[in-house]
């Protein structure tokens, strides 16, 4: 029976419908809407659409069952789910790698999702913005910075039921009912044929090794799987949930917003700015997209929802990547909610602060340089994203595919997703073992070999 989180307890979700969408909610953010748009673009359209569902379905779902019922079968945090479950000090490794994954991508991520603030203000009072500029300006982007990380503070201190379930409840549909919105007017768009065939009609002749590791990377990122997210709302599920169903559910639905993200700007993109490069770069949805809106009728309005649609989507991850470390403090030292979210909470705002100074040329965080692992970081800002939001993601599903298929018996895992899911038995329940084991193993170490320069020049994910 599940019961309702007062603020000090640790608490459970209410239904699997508040965990699908607080779980979904984790895993649709800004790496949907804004990441997988542009690296599109960058890798070939179509193309890397078809590699990343692929990567989805083989590797992405199989790491979610896995992280969803470590985190059921402990009823902890990542650190503790991995000790509780007989893991030594170098396999809660992983679990400790998450919550500071959680915490310095909360930090930096947050800087993204402020931008995304001024962004719904700009558009809706119809002022022209230099994206350059407004990056470059630290009395705009640190405060809304702040603002954005205060409201993700508020509802996590709301409790798992009271607080993560109801905002995802409330947070996801307003998020499809946009994205549908913008979309839809984007593909109706004249001229948006030719964005609809380069997006989804793939040319098999630009898949390559670079191409397959970006949607691997892609999908790592998109999915939410090593970041301890899922490991963490695991924890909060009831035993008689049916986790492969609602696995199945939220992979569709961060698939469904990604493939909807790409409509919503290849169309618009080829129709009102003929000509211009779709390998735009991150800048692709803060730069071009403000003036493909300009040229829409009733521009203004569909450009501020959109960026709300953004900031609904940073705030689902943000509200996950808070409750990690929140339930690290909870669980191993007995905070009680209202003082680990503060806590954690306050110290994200002071470490956002250098990832938002990194966009000004001639700062001290905008121009450190060095080589980690062969690779080449660039400024405060690159550093955590490649440390943490890429490097460190990746090492944690190595380590919690291998502590799971062979640090751990494995069978004990399948006997937790088989709970509350009788049908995942015979060659479903062999598949995910083989997948576990040794598939996903051995992919991920390939990828991480590239990345530092094995097999030629290093290759981020």
């Amino acid at each position: 029976m599940a019961v309702s989180a007062s603020p000090d307890s640790r608490g459970q979700f209410g239904s699997s419908l508040g965990f699908i969408m607080a779980a979904a909610g984790s895993a649709v953010g800004l790496g949907n809407i804004w990441r997988f748009p542009y690296l599109t673009g960058e890798n070939g359209g179509g193309a890397f659409v078809f590699v990343y569902l692929i990567c989805v379905l083989f590797i992405g779902l199989p790491l979610l069952f896995n992280e969803i019922a470590l985190g059921r079968k402990s009823g902890k945090n990542p650190i503790g789910a991995i000790r509780d479950t007989g893991g030594n000090k170098f396999w809660q490794l992983a679990g400790v790698l998450c919550v500071m994954v959680c915490f310095f991508v909360f930090s930096y991520y947050s800087v993204i999702a402020g931008w995304t603030v001024g962004y719904i203000v700009t558009e809706i009072i119809n002022i022209p913005v230099n994206f350059e500029d407004f990056v470059q300006t630290p009395l705009y982007v640190i405060p809304l910075t702040f603002f954005f990380i205060l409201i993700t503070i508020l509802i996590v201190l709301g409790g798992v039921s009271g607080g993560i379930e109801k905002a995802a409840k409330f947070l996801m549909p307003i998020l499809f009912i946009i994205i549908i919105f913008i979309a839809g007017r984007s593909v109706t768009l004249e001229g948006a044929e030719a964005g609809i065939q380069y997006y989804l009609n793939p040319d098999f002749s630009k898949i390559n090794g670079t191409v397959i590791l970006q949607a691997l990377g892609q999908a790592f990122f998109s999915m939410s799987v090593g970041w301890g997210l899922m490991i963490t709302f695991g924890s909060y599920l009831p035993k008689e949930s049916n986790i492969i169903q609602s696995s199945g559910w939220i992979a569709g639905m961060d698939t469904m917003v990604a493939l909807l993200g790409g409509l919503m700007v290849f169309p618009a993109l080829f129709a009102l700015l003929p000509g211009k490069d779709p390998a735009a770069g991150p800048a692709l949805v803060f730069d071009v997209l403000p003036r493909v809106f300009d040229a829409m009728p009733g521009g203004s309005v569909i450009g501020a929802l959109f960026f709300l649609l953004l900031m609904v989507a940073a705030l689902t991850s943000t509200i996950s990547m808070l409750e990690v470390p929140v339930s690290y403090l909870i669980d191993d030292r007995k905070r009680n909610r209202t003082k680990a979210t503060w806590v954690v909470g306050i110290a994200a705002m002071l470490m956002s602060i250098p990832s938002a100074l990194s966009s000004i040329p001639g700062n001290f965080f905008a121009e450190i340089r060095f080589n980690f692992l062969s690779n080449p970081i660039e400024g405060f800002f690159g550093a955590m994203d490649f440390i943490f939001g890429t490097f460190a993601v990746i090492v944690i599903c190595l380590m919690l595919s291998l502590y799971t298929g062979w640090a751990q018996k494995i069978g004990d895992f399948a006997d937790e997703l088989a709970m509350g899911a009788p049908k995942f038995q015979g060659v479903y329940r062999k598949g995910w073992i083989f997948f576990i084991k040794w598939v996903c193993p051995i992919v991920i170490i390939l990828l991480i070999l590239n990345m530092v320069g094995l097999f030629g020049a290093p290759q981020a994910a």
